[in-house]
C-alpha cells in the first residue's frame, strides 16, 4: 500500500531569530522583510553540508503521495493537493495505473502519457519550441536558428487552430489528410490581401513541422505513437510559386559592379525637382526636390560626385568602399560555391584551409542545411580575394589595437572571426543592386531573383559547360539528381542548338562508301564555347575536395576537364577526346551532350 505524508525542508535560521524552548521542542521566532511576525520549528541535520547548524524545518503546503508503480520501483509523485482525502483519492488513482500495467491491460507508454491528459497542445507547443531552442550541436553553437523556431511555431500554431486540436487525445491522421484537402483546393483563390493560398511546398513544410513535433511528443511520452508519421509528401513541382531564374556571365559582372560601388554612389546622385515644388513656401526645402534612381549609366559619375562630396570625410569614404567591398565578395563566394546565405553567414575565419593544393572551406555539419557537413572548394582567384580580405581585417585589427595604449598587438585573427557580415536584409539589398544594374527582378516567365538564385546560378552554369550531372549534383550537395537538373538548372542558359553539333552527319544524297560516315560537329567544333563555367567550376588535385565532388573511379575524367580549361588547342582536342572515355565509377557510360 501507498502512503501520503507533507514533503518537510529546511531554510537557514535569520541573524536576529529568537529560539525558545516550547513544550520540549525548539522553535524560532522572527520578523520577516515585510514586518510579519513569523514562527518556525528549528532542527539541526545530522548529516550533509549543514550537519550541526540550525536551520527552520518547515513542511510542504501539499501531499506527496509515495507507491509502487507498475515496474515494481518506489516512487514519490507530488498530488498537489492540500487535503488528506484528496489526496488518498490521487493515490488509489496511481495504484490504480500501476496494477493495470502489472497486469498487462496498458503498457507503460500508455501509463505515462496519463501524466499529460489534462495539458493543452498549446502548452506543448511552447515546451516543444523552448526545446528547439535549446538544442545545441557541436561547439555549443544552436542547432536551430531563431528564425527556424519562429517559422516551427507559428506554423504548428495555424494547423492546430484549423484542424481544431485542443488536447493530444484530439491529433488523427484524417484530421491532417483534409486540411490538405482543403489547403489544396483554396491554392489558386485569393486571400482578402490578395494573396493567393498556400502552395505544396509550403503545405509540406506545415506537415512537416507537425510530424517533427509528434515525434517529439513519443519521445517525451506525452503521446503513444505519431499519427502523423509517414504522410505522403505533395508534389511540390506541380505549382511553384517562386521559380528562380540564372543570372548571365554579363548580368554577374554588372551586379558584382554595381555591389562594390553602389553604397559610394548612392551619396552622389542627381537631384530631381518635384513637381509640386512651385507651390511650396520655401523654394530650397528638402521637400521640394528628392534624389534620382540610381542607373547603370551614372554610377561611375555619381562615383565621382560622392567623392568629391565626401572629400572631407575620408573615414566614411572608406567605409563605405568596405561595405562595397563586402557586399561584392559576398555575392562572389555565393555564385562560386553554391553556398545558402545562412550557410555563408555560419563561415569564420578558422573554418578556411589555405594550404595544399586547393583552398576550401569547411562547412559544419551543425550549419549545413542537410547537416552532414561538407568540404566547400575555392576557386584559385576566390581565395585570393579571400586572404586579401582577410589580411585587410587583419590590418585593421592592428591598427585599432595601436591606438589602445598597452595593448598586445594581434598577428592573426580570432578563429570564431566571422569571414562575412552578412546583413539580415540581404534580399532587399540585392534588389536595389538588381535595379541599379538594369537587372529585371521578374523575366518573362515569371521567375524571379533572389539571394538564393545565386546558387541556381551556380547549378546553372556547371551544366551549362557541360560538367557531368553526377558531379553537378555532388557540387551542389543535393540527395537527388532530378533537383539539380530540373530545379537549380535554368534551361534558357543553356546551349541547346550548339550541342546538336555532336549528332552525327546524316546526308540524303550520300554514295555508298566503305568508310563509315563521320560527324559535322564535335565537342570542339561547338560555335558557342562557354566562358564562365570553367572559371565556376573548382580545379581537381585536393583529395578531400575532388571526394566532395567526385567519387574515386572519377579523378581521371575530373584531371582531364583540368587540362581542357587550362591547356593549348591542341592539348584541349586530345584532352576532350579522352575525356569521352570517362570511368564507369562516375557517370553511366552512355552517350551524353557534353559540349
Amino acid at each position: 500500500m501507498g502512503t501520503i505524508y507533507r514533503e518537510t525542508f529546511t531554510k537557514p535560521l535569520p541573524s536576529r531569530a529568537e529560539v525558545f524552548i516550547r513544550k520540549g521542542e525548539r522553535f524560532a521566532r522572527w520578523t520577516d522583510g515585510r514586518g510579519r511576525k513569523r514562527t518556525a520549528k528549528v532542527t539541526t541535520p545530522a548529516k550533509g553540508k549543514n550537519a550541526g547548524i540550525d536551520r527552520l524545518l518547515f513542511e510542504a503546503g501539499t501531499h506527496t503521495a509515495k507507491y509502487r508503480n507498475g515496474a515494481g520501483h518506489r516512487v514519490k509523485v507530488t498530488t498537489g493537493c492540500r487535503r488528506a482525502d484528496a489526496a488518498e483519492a490521487v493515490l488509489q488513482e496511481l495504484e490504480t495505473r500501476a496494477d493495470k500495467v502489472r497486469c498487462g491491460r496498458w503498457t507503460a507508454a500508455e501509463d505515462a502519457v496519463l501524466d499529460y491528459k489534462s495539458t493543452s497542445v498549446a502548452a506543448h507547443t511552447q515546451a516543444y519550441i523552448a526545446y528547439l531552442k535549446t538544442k545545441r550541436g557541436k561547439g555549443g553553437k544552436p542547432r536551430v536558428s531563431a528564425c527556424h523556431a519562429a517559422n516551427v511555431e507559428r506554423q504548428l500554431k495555424r494547423i492546430v487552430a484549423d484542424c481544431g486540436f485542443t488536447h493530444p487525445r484530439d491529433f488523427t491522421r484524417t484530421a491532417i489528410e483534409k486540411w490538405t484537402e482543403a489547403k489544396l483546393a483554396e491554392a489558386d483563390q485569393l486571400d482578402a490581401k490578395g494573396k493567393p493560398g498556400m502552395s505544396p511546398r509550403t503545405i509540406n513544410a506545415h506537415v512537416a513541422a507537425l510530424t517533427a513535433f509528434g515525434n517529439w511528443c513519443v519521445a517525451t511520452k506525452r503521446i503513444v505513437a505519431n499519427p502523423f508519421a509517414r504522410l505522403p509528401k505533395l508534389d511540390e513541382n506541380a505549382d511553384r510559386r517562386r521559380a528562380r531564374r540564372a543570372l548571365t556571365e554579363d548580368e554577374l559582372g554588372r551586379l558584382l559592379l554595381v555591389a562594390r560601388l553602389r553604397p559610394l554612389a548612392e551619396y552622389g546622385r542627381p537631384t530631381v525637382r518635384l513637381a509640386d515644388a512651385s507651390k511650396r513656401e520655401n523654394k530650397r526645402s528638402r521637400r521640394t526636390w528628392k534624389r534620382a534612381p540610381l542607373t547603370f549609366d551614372m554610377l561611375a559619375e555619381a562615383e565621382r560626385k560622392a567623392r568629391e562630396a565626401l572629400r572631407k570625410r575620408p573615414d566614411f569614404i572608406a567605409e563605405l568602399e568596405h561595405r562595397g567591398r563586402e557586399r561584392g565578395l559576398i555575392y562572389k563566394t555565393l555564385v562560386l560555391t553554391g553556398l545558402r546565405k545562412g550557410e555563408l553567414a555560419s563561415l569564420t575565419v578558422g573554418q578556411l584551409e589555405f594550404d595544399g593544393p586547393m583552398a576550401y572551406a569547411v562547412l559544419a555539419a551543425v550549419d549545413e542545411k542537410a547537416g552532414r557537413g561538407a568540404d566547400i572548394p575555392l576557386r584559385a582567384d576566390l581565395a585570393a580575394d579571400l586572404r586579401a580580405w582577410l589580411a585587410d581585417k587583419l590590418a585593421d585589427v592592428q591598427a585599432a589595437a595601436r591606438k589602445r595604449i598597452g595593448e598586445a598587438l594581434p598577428m592573426r585573427l580570432p578563429p570564431d572571426t566571422p569571414l562575412f557580415d552578412v546583413p539580415e536584409g540581404l534580399v532587399r539589398i540585392l534588389d536595389l543592386d538588381l535595379h541599379a544594374a538594369g537587372i529585371p527582378k521578374r523575366d518573362d516567365r515569371d521567375r524571379t531573383v533572389d539571394v538564393h538564385a545565386l546558387r541556381h546560378t551556380f547549378g546553372t552554369h556547371l551544366s551549362k559547360g557541360g560538367i557531368a550531372p553526377r558531379t553537378a549534383q555532388a557540387a551542389m550537395r543535393h540527395s537527388k539528381l532530378d533537383l539539380t537538373m530540373n530545379i537549380y538548372t535554368d534551361p534558357r542558359l543553356l546551349d541547346v542548338a550548339g550541342a546538336l553539333g555532336v549528332l552525327p552527319a546524316l546526308p540524303l544524297d550520300a554514295e555508298p562508301s566503305p568508310e563509315p560516315l563521320k560527324a559535322t560537329g564535335s565537342l570542339n567544333a561547338t560555335p558557342n564555347v562557354p566562358t564562365l563555367v570553367p572559371t565556376l567550376v573548382p580545379a581537381p588535385g585536393f583529395p578531400s575536395t575532388v571526394e566532395a565532388i567526385a567519387d574515386k573511379a572519377g579523378r581521371k575524367a575530373d584531371e582531364t576537364r583540368s587540362d581542357i580549361s587550362g591547356g593549348s588547342a591542341t592539348d584541349k582536342t586530345l584532352a576532350a577526346s579522352a575525356f569521352e572515355k570517362r570511368a564507369t565509377g562516375l557517370e553511366p557510360a552512355t552517350t551524353s551532350l557534353e559540349g
